[in-house]
Order: C-alpha cells, then structure tokens, then sequence
C-alpha cells in the first residue's frame, strides 16, 4: 500500500548556542543548574526590563550559518512572536521573522548523495521547560515550569522538503551536527536539549503534483526517534488516504512508549503569532569587516577533513569518515600522525581498539582518555619488535586505566615480546610433540593447519612469542 504513495519532509531544527550568557540578558546559560536560579526581570518579561543582544551570540550564529553555506544579510532585525505557553513567561518569543540572520544554504548528505537545501537560519530565544508529571505531555496530571533555559540563545535551521525518506532525514540530522560541533558554535547535545527537531512531513499519491497536508511532530530527542516517528507517520498517513480520509493539518507528539504519535493541537499559521518587529532591539547590522573576520576564523569542517584524509593521507573513505564523527577524534588522530605514525596503523588502533574501548564503558568522543603520545609509543614497541600486536591491546587498556606510559607498563609487567629463536623453537617442539595428528595433517598438505599450532606456541608463552618467528620456524621444521 505505501508503495504507492511518497513523503516529503522538510526539519526545523533549533541549536543552543555555546555561549556563557543569555541572548538579551547576562544570566548564564549553564545546563543542569536548580530550577529557576538563572533568571532575572529581562528573560522573565517584567514591565520596563529592556533586552539588549549578546554579540557572542551574533557571532556564532553567522559562523553555523556560514558552516552552512548561507548567505549572510548584512541587515537583519528581530521581531515577536506571539503566543500563550506556561514555559513562555513574556507570553511571546524574540526571533527574526521577516528578515533572518541567513538565508539559501545546503549540505550534502550521502546515502545516496543529495543536496539538502536549507532555506533559511535565523536567531531566536529558547523558552523554558515545562515538566510533566509522569512520563508522557499527554497524560500529565499537572506540570511545573523552568525558566533557566527561557532566553537562552538559538538558532533555528529550517530546511526545504527536500527529504523524502525517514533514513534521509536522519543523515541530514547527523551532518548538520557534525558540521556544528566543527564549527564550535554548540555541543549539540540531544540529551541535554541544546539540538531539537520539529518534523514537517506531508504525504501525497505517487507522481501527485498536488502537495499534501503538512502535519508537524515537535522536539523529538533522538535520531532515532525522529526516524521512528517519521516511519509511523507516513504510515498513518497512507492509511487514511487509501481509506478515502482527509489529512488534518495539526501538531503531532512522539510517544516513545507506545511508539506512535498522537495529536497535541491544530496547526498554528503564522497569522496565528501575530508578528511585528521588536520595538527594544535595533536592527542587527553587520558589516562586511565582521563577516569577513569570522570566514577567517572558521575552522576546517569535516568535508574538507575527510578530503584530506583520503587524498593526502591516503586512508579509505570510510576511515575517515569514522574520524570526523566529533572534533576531539579527528584532533587526537591529527596529533597520532604529527607525531610520526602511520596513519592507517593509527587510525585502525583508533577506529577498533581505541573507540570499542570507549564504546563499552559509555565515554563520549569528547573524552578521549588517552594521551596521542602514549599510542604513538605503543605502535613504536609493535615496530621495535618489543611488543606483539596481541600483548599491545593489553597495554592499551593498562595505559587508559593506570595513566602510565607504554614502555612503563611493559618492562614493569614483563611483557617484553619473546624474539629468541632458540627459546621459541624449545616451545615449538614441546607444541609438535603433543599434536601428533596435526602434524601429519600438515606434512600430508593441509597447511592451513599450521595455524592452529601457531595458536599453541602463543598459548604457551602467553602471546609473548614472535608471531612472525613462530610460522617461520614452525615452516622450517615441517614443511622443508
């Protein structure tokens, strides 16, 4: 049945900015402080209380649009946004309406490669938080009201529907916070709340010309979800079209729960917020200087990097992309190779070892908890002959949970590699003389066999022989 219908889906996705301060007020913006302790008569909207605009945030918000591919307006202005919310404590929100920060964006997702334009970015403040009671907004028995987070700095990024697939939405997602985390304008952290997403998605007959009802799912918190959401959603959809219903333009919720979304309230227009400029901020000017300063200061993005790998370092395409999942990855792998290793070993210890380590103990990209020098050391052993690739994934896990250098742990745990051929050959003989059948396996042919008893030899010399000795004099004793 879905077949025969397509979606379009168009994201409106709002980033905190990574500033110390609010937008129009000097009250910080700290995350996870007690409730209601970082306000004051500006982001509360007491009579008289005057806004004036956080430059730092101005700043930022042109450097992610210019992340973005945008072009600045050098003229833009703020205006309100009218509506009646208990977390809205003026009772309307300062953004930029008529003539936003940035306009006519892009970036490029690629599976399968596609350009997501963007129309627009535009400067905002965040309201508060209401807290429910329970688990879900839809069957709260009362909820209460934070206001640290109302006048927090934002910029929202509104997309074209330009998607057309729930698993292109989630690329798009997961690029633009790759992009915004390079750019060091917010941490994007879904958890916290600093990046959320609001899905536009309208559902038509394959090959229709006409654009379907646009149904909005609000602050959804994961890529995940958005996903899930947007799967559900074309679904209900089409079964409503082929049953012969009408679409209701409205604002859906995501419950996580029960994994289906469910109506909140009707669809606002614009009309609905009754817009008009803000008469306590002037119009934000931007000369040609600043914009130029900030392309100057821009630090590479994660294009330009994975470019760089492939090409000049020669790693594959999906090395580097691995690389460029955070800042403080692609910083860490920079210094492993600054300081002479290779960068494909590095970036093998890194991808495998290095991140399945983190991955299993739950430690963020952010916190790598490892110093380059310690890894570009421990290749150094492997390479020396000091270490063999098996007992160097053990010092690996002793350098990240002693905070002791390679060479330390080796010589003070004995881990030194065996090289000694008549030391090794003494335990090769030992290995032979017990498997009996196996050998013969081998001298009948059956070479792959020899593995197995090169498995033996590090078994008994607990991987501190040579590999590569072993399989030689293993060969010279059974196969010349």
């Amino acid at each position: 049945m879905t077949d025969r219908y397509e979606m379009t889906i168009g994201l409106e996705v709002h980033v905190e900015l990574a500033t110390a301060t609010k937008m129009f007020c000097r009250c910080s913006s700290r995350f996870g402080d007690p409730p209601n302790t970082n306000i004051c008569p500006v982001c509360l909207g007491m009579p008289g209380a005057l806004p004036q605009a956080n430059m730092e945030a101005v700043r930022l918000a042109t450097r992610a649009a210019l992340a973005l591919n945008c072009t600045i307006n050098p003229v833009s202005r703020f205006d309100r946004k009218n509506y009646f919310y208990p977390d809205l404590p003026k009772g309307y929100q300062i953004t930029q309406y008529y003539e936003p920060l940035a306009q006519n964006g892009h970036i490029w997702i690629d599976d399968p490669q596609k350009k997501i334009r963007i129309n627009r970015v535009h400067i905002e403040e965040d309201a508060g938080k209401s807290l429910h009671a329970g688990d879900e907004i839809t069957t709260a028995e009362y909820s209460l009201v934070d206001c640290n987070r109302a006048g927090v700095p934002l910029i929202e990024i509104v997309s074209e529907p330009d998607m057309s697939s729930p698993e292109e939405a989630r690329q798009y997602l997961e690029k633009l916070q790759r992009v915004l985390k390079f750019a060091g304008v917010s941490d994007v952290k879904m958890e916290e709340g600093s990046m959320r997403v609001d899905c536009n998605i309208s559902v038509r007959p394959e090959g229709s010309k006409a654009p379907g009802v646009v149904v909005e799912m609000k602050n959804l918190s994961s890529f995940r979800a958005v996903a899930r959401a947007l799967a559900y959603e074309f679904e209900r959809q089409v079964k409503v079209l082929s049953q012969g219903g009408k679409i209701v333009r409205e604002t859906r919720h995501w419950d996580e729960t029960e994994q289906v979304t469910k109506p909140l309230r009707s669809k606002e227009s614009s009309d609905d917020y009754r817009y008009f400029p803000d008469a306590d901020l002037p119009k934000l000017e931007l000369s040609h200087r600043f914009i130029e300063e900030i392309k100057r200061e821009m630090p590479k993005l994660p294009d330009e990097i994975v470019a760089y790998y492939v090409d000049e370092l020669g790693l594959p395409e999906y090395d580097a992309q691995v690389l460029t999942l955070d800042p403080a990855l692609s910083q860490f792998f920079d210094a492993c190779v600054a300081l002479g290793a290779d960068p494909k070993t590095a970036s093998n210890w890194i991808m495998v070892e290095l991140l399945g380590y983190m991955k299993a103990n739950n430690i963020p990209y952010e916190n790598i908890p490892l110093r380059a020098e310690y890894l570009v050391s421990m290749l150094e052993l492997i390479n020396e002959g000091v270490i063999s690739g098996k007992i160097a994934k053990d010092v690996l896990v002793l350098m990240i949970e002693t905070g002791q250098d390679p060479r330390t742990i080796v010589k003070g745990r004995g881990l030194e590699q065996i090289s000694d051929e008549e030391s090794i050959a003494r335990v090769v003989d030992e290995v032979i003389a017990q498997h009996s059948s196996v050998v013969e396996e081998i001298k009948a042919g059956k070479t792959k066999a020899l593995g197995f008893l090169v498995g033996q030899v590090m078994k008994r010399t607990k991987g501190k022989a040579n590999p590569a000795k072993v399989n030689t004099i293993l060969r010279d004793k059974l196969l010349s």
